[in-house]
């Protein structure tokens, strides 16, 4: 399989920009668009690399003195050889699959009947009166002891 066959090549890396640390801060961020153009050149074997505007957006979002350290992108080279680097982001996220899950859930539960209900309401009330300490009991320390506290007179 070669990269003409395919028509457009397509590759997703995380690149580490930790060395760009080790130039002066006021250059930080322009050593991490050259560093990026580098491993593109290097990985996907060509001297035409384009970085596109979201991922340029990215990199100087902190400014130029505090670049990210790393970087997920996908690479994708076209017929002409020209490589065109982007920020990568995965297609669904964890917290939409979770509401979708719940939707899901909660219309294929039948309704109950009558009687369950009800009963499903008395273990409810009968769970929330054993969660609430009793005022009799009087307060108590974490090691379950009571504690001495001052009486208030009766009248």
């Amino acid at each position: 399989m070669s990269s003409s066959a395919e028509g457009s090549l397509s590759r997703i890396y995380t690149i580490n920009l930790g060395k760009a640390w080790l130039t002066p801060r006021y250059r930080r961020t322009d050593r991490v668009v050259n560093m990026i153009r580098e491993f593109a050149e290097k990985h996907m074997k060509t001297n035409e690399v384009k970085l596109d505007q979201e991922l340029n957006r990215h990199v100087w979002k902190k400014g130029k003195a505090n670049p990210p350290r790393r970087l997920r992108v996908r690479m994708t080279k076209d017929e002409d050889g020209i490589v065109i680097v982007s920020p990568y982001e995965e297609a669904i996220t964890k917290e939409s699959d979770n509401s979708e899950a719940t939707d899901d859930l909660e219309q294929s539960q039948e309704p109950l009947p009558e009687k369950e209900m009800a009963q499903n309401e008395k273990l409810d009330d009968q769970s929330i009166e054993e969660k609430e300490p009793k005022e009799s009991e009087g307060k108590k320390d974490t090691a379950g002891k009571k504690i001495k506290g001052k009486k208030q007179k009766s009248k």
